[in-house]
């Protein structure tokens, strides 16, 4: 049994998927690009994609009655690795005190030519 979600405040899929699926009390987030919800076009720069990103997540975990201390895992996809330190330091801010377990990877291309995409795990 699971439910749906599509939050409000967060920016329309580009595809075919829902902002995330709440399964009992553990809720699987889909990857938010930087996109502003407002405009749906990427923010300029990695920092501010990835500064988009967690805010656009926020509003997905705020949906399902969570916030950033509900997660217990994120995935973060970068377009170049190289670009790890400035997204790591906006972040830093989103965890500051016992972060999650997280990976991060390069991928080969991100939809929309995004320059990153984050996706958590969170439990109530």
């Amino acid at each position: 049994m699971h439910t749906i979600l599509n939050a409000p405040g967060a920016p329309a899929a580009v595809g075919a998927y829902s902002h995330a699926t709440l399964a009992g009390n553990t809720l699987f987030a889909s990857g938010q690009l930087g996109l502003d919800p407002a405009t749906g076009t990427l923010r300029e720069g990695v920092t501010a994609q990835a500064e988009q990103s967690l805010q656009n997540l926020g509003a997905v975990l705020k949906a399902a009655g969570m916030t950033y201390q509900n997660v217990v895992k994120t995935t973060i996809f970068l377009a170049d690795i190289a670009d790890f330190g400035a997204v790591n330091e906006v972040y830093a801010r989103y965890f500051p005190e016992n972060p999650p377990a997280r990976s991060c990877v390069q991928a080969g291309a991100l939809p929309k030519g995004g320059l990153v995409e984050m996706e958590v795990i969170a439990v109530k």
